[in-house]
């Protein structure tokens, strides 16, 4: 098994640089990029003015290159030569793209992302701050979800086609099918200040006073704050899981094996929690971390904006906004790093969910 490991995590750097370098051109030759935004705060352009210079109109962009002469920058109207080169060179952009690719790749081999073109600050101190808000949100969220859906889905499978599987079904199709957002407004309306009750808070991972707290109060505390934005990215990610196991379970009980346990007179939950579960939830439980990322990478956003939570994925979609570069790459790197150890780490739970599979033999 330590052979696989050791090629898996071989294979991970020619994967990670790619996923850069892919990323890095891509977000290169994509229009308003950092100079852009600095020259349109500098003689005052608003977003839309500037989306409007540098967006997709082919004759307004033909007219601002015009009125910009010979700068290159279609925003620069009304700034010298020497004003533009200056921008440049502060954001170093004054370096060929060869260059800035070499110099970030060696940089990010020490897990140096350097600083945020408009934050002031490095961008490992952004990602710090930001990291425990995704964490804890991936993390309940998933569990949660687990805790819900395989007993569900193991009481659907032993009621297949009964009225409990039937009206269960429909209230887990009508669940998925509200957006995570719109179930979240709902819930803030309801519970958070809006129209009827005022029971938990809407912004923050924690209070203001947190550290006077004692520590059962900063427990307490803590869950009051996650407890919505968990519920409402929950309501919507149980769906596939519970159908998922349902069919793992539906699938295993009609095997060969369970007939013929059933015929030695074993009881029900002795064949169900001795024998069909161990095969059913392989790969449930082995698919644990690449739900977690799942939940980590792309649930988050729209709750975090909703509820006020510094995340990541606030964090990735405002420096997507400013094209702010630093934190955009570094955002990317961690989410393909961490994707890329999840997929490992799933391999490896099959294994242990699992002992027959030998992954060397592959």
């Amino acid at each position: 098994m330590s052979a696989y490991i050791v090629r898996r995590l071989l294979l991970v750097i020619p994967t990670l640089l790619a996923i850069i370098t892919i990323n890095f051109f891509l977000i290169q030759m994509a229009p308003g990029g950092p100079v852009d935004q600095m020259i349109a705060s500098q003689i005052g352009l608003n977003a839309s003015m500037l989306d409007r210079i540098t967006g997709n109109n082919a004759s307004e962009a033909q007219d601002s290159e015009q009125a910009a002469g010979e700068q290159g920058y279609r925003a620069s109207v009304g700034l010298t030569e020497e004003d533009i080169d200056a921008i440049k060179k502060q954001f170093g952009f004054d370096k060929p793209l060869h260059e800035r690719y070499s110099r970030m790749l060696m940089d990010y081999i020490s897990f140096d992302f350097g600083d945020s073109l408009f934050r002031g600050r490095s961008v490992s101190e952004l990602l710090i701050e930001r990291l425990p808000v995704s964490i804890s949100l991936g993390l309940w969220t998933t569990l949660l979800v687990y805790l819900i859906s395989i007993p569900l889905g193991i009481r659907k499978a032993i009621k297949h086609s009964s009225r409990f599987d039937i009206w269960t079904t429909s209230v887990v199709l009508a669940a998925n099918a509200i957006p995570s957002f719109l179930f979240a407004v709902l819930l803030i309306i309801l519970f958070a200040g809006g129209n009827y009750y005022d029971i938990f808070p809407l912004r923050g991972l924690v209070s203001n006073n947190f550290d006077q707290l004692s520590t059962i109060d900063k427990i307490l505390d803590y869950f009051n704050h996650m407890f919505l934005p968990v519920v409402a990215m929950t309501i919507g990610g149980f769906a596939s899981l519970t159908m998922l196991t349902k069919n793992s379970f539906l699938d295993e009980i009609h095997k060969q094996y369970v007939i013929t346990a059933k015929s030695k007179g074993l009881a029900q939950n002795s064949i169900l929690y001795r024998h069909v579960f161990r095969n059913a939830m392989l790969i449930i439980i082995a698919g644990f971390p690449a739900a977690f990322i799942g939940i980590f990478f792309t649930g988050s956003l729209l709750i975090e904006v909703i509820f006020s939570l510094d995340g990541l994925g606030l964090l990735g979609y405002e420096a997507t906004l400013s094209r702010d570069y630093p934190v955009i790459f570094a955002t990317l790197y961690i989410f393909g790093l961490m994707g890329l150890l999840m997929s490992i780490l799933s391999d490896l739970m099959y294994s242990v969910v699992d002992p027959r599979i030998n992954f060397e033999a592959s």
